[in-house]
């Protein structure tokens, strides 16, 4: 049998396993809110570690938090920083919309670890409790969305800004070194204008470049804190100028540029600024779906498809057809992009979930939130790594593709005006011959005009031909 031993809250005694740090709330909320297997993102535990190691030392400073108080729940803090003590962090997702319980669980594990330092029995409260102490001057209700509004810009800006920038960089270095390689370009899936690989390359680099752009800006929401605001926004309990000083030493302790939010109300009320960034993160999904499927149509083959890229052979393709090469790491992004999309339409209806003073769908918001961050940060690592920097221009196939295209005729247009071009493409086409042949065959032009016309290397850039 597990060893138990009693720990009290409120509402009276709870039998808690003896060996865990966490107290009567936590286990509470396990026994009632066990649901699912989701737990609380894992990234919330290091954002809770640097809010309350950040309330400390302010409430310190300003003389309301004692010298032992303080250097044990900074110890414990850093502790947790660390990596330590990630086990006794239990509790799962669905539970209550504003997160009490998980801050509690916080509270109780730093004030239950102090202890344990300071040679006290779990769940004495001595010499720190867990609500007077590691708790002091918040409330869940301005700490949760401070730490969800951390977990969030740490993993934008730390993690997933720095994968999209490689996954970018690698694909402007396929653009550059494909500047030459003139191919035809293709819209409505049907045959176009020439353009060149590395035109056609640069456009994911372009659309990539955006996508940092707008997470950049929206992470400047998401950089207003509710810490200070305690429980509804007023501030009640916490000390004047509390709000703006420990938004200063959380930007001390992570070195972004967090601030407190003007008007707690708004950040209390509703979580509009993280409803932005997971629309922003859809957006990014939106853009790697795009580059997935246009890698995979551009491989697709070898001998019944396009097959204008060779891609990376990573594994084996199949369990019957041997020698088969999938796109498996198109497919991969390509379902996370999927996943980000549907986990935005949930933070958008949990962030509309606000009533009064306060929004009660936290948990889903960061839920959803991180595990987007999560998703397309790694996706845009293996992407990169695994298929973008092994890929190869097939240029046989491109030159064929190149030489066989009747939309070459459109630079003739000018020349024997666009009927007759028409004329041109259509006869080409009906009679399987090249487009010269068929413009010398319907004596549109000679064949010195034909190849001063149609050249598709000047096709790819700014061009009229005349007379």
């Amino acid at each position: 049998m597990t060893t138990i031993r009693v720990e009290h809250d409120s509402l009276g005694p709870v039998n808690v396993p003896a060996d865990k740090l966490w107290g009567a709330q936590t286990q509470r909320s396990l026994e009632h809110f066990s649901i699912g297997d989701d737990l609380m993102p894992r990234e919330m535990i290091p954002a809770y570690a640097l809010v309350k190691k950040a309330a400390a030392l302010v409430n310190h400073k300003a003389g309301r938090l004692g010298d032992t108080q303080n250097d044990l729940i900074v110890r414990v803090c850093d502790e947790i920083l660390a990596g330590q003590h990630l086990e006794q962090f239990p509790l799962h997702v669905w539970m209550t919309g504003s997160g009490t319980q998980f801050n509690m669980n916080v509270n109780e594990v730093i004030a239950n670890r102090c202890a344990q330092i300071a040679g006290q029995p779990l769940g004495s409260h001595k010499p720190v409790h867990p609500n007077d102490h590691v708790n002091m001057s918040q409330s869940s209700n301005d700490s949760f969305p401070t730490a969800m509004n951390v977990a969030a810009a740490l993993g934008v800006k730390l993690r997933l800004l720095p994968a999209v920038k490689a996954l970018r960089d690698a694909l402007d270095a396929k653009a550059s070194s494909w500047a030459d390689i003139v191919k035809i370009g293709r819209t409505h899936l049907q045959d176009a204008t020439p353009l060149t690989l590395g035109q056609e390359f640069s456009g994911y680099v372009g659309v990539l470049d955006d996508n940092l752009e707008r997470l950049e800006l929206a992470l400047g929401g998401v950089y207003r804190l509710a810490l200070g605001g305690t429980a509804v926004g007023t501030g009640l309990n916490a000390e004047p100028g509390f709000d703006r000083q420990v938004a200063a030493q959380i930007t001390q302790l992570t070195g972004l540029p967090f601030v407190t939010a003007p008007n707690k109300f708004a950040v209390q009320g509703a979580h509009d600024d993280l409803v932005q960034l997971s629309a922003t993160l859809k957006t990014l999904a939106v853009s790697l779906y795009k580059l997935a499927n246009d890698i995979r149509l551009l491989s697709c083959g070898p001998r019944a498809g396009l097959h204008e890229l060779d891609i990376p052979a990573n594994e084996p393709g199949s369990s019957i057809m041997p020698g088969k090469v999938n796109p498996t790491q198109c497919e991969a992004l390509a379902m996370l992009g999927v996943q980000v999309m549907a986990n935005d339409v949930a933070v958008a209806v949990g962030g509309a979930g606000g009533y009064l003073e306060m929004n009660v769908y936290k948990p889903l918001l960061i839920f959803n939130i991180t595990k987007s961050v999560r998703l397309m940060t790694d996706g845009c690592v293996n992407f990169r790594k695994f298929l973008v920097e092994g890929i190869e221009p097939n240029v046989k196939q491109i030159r064929s593709f190149v030489e066989r295209s009747l939309m070459l005729v459109t630079a003739l247009s000018p020349v024997i005006g666009y009927d007759k071009a028409s004329q041109v493409a259509h006869f080409a086409l009906d009679h399987d011959l090249t487009l010269k042949q068929a413009a010398l065959q319907l004596g549109a032009v000679s064949a010195e005009e034909f190849d001063r016309v149609v050249d598709p290397q000047k096709m790819t850039k700014p061009y009229v031909a005349s007379n």
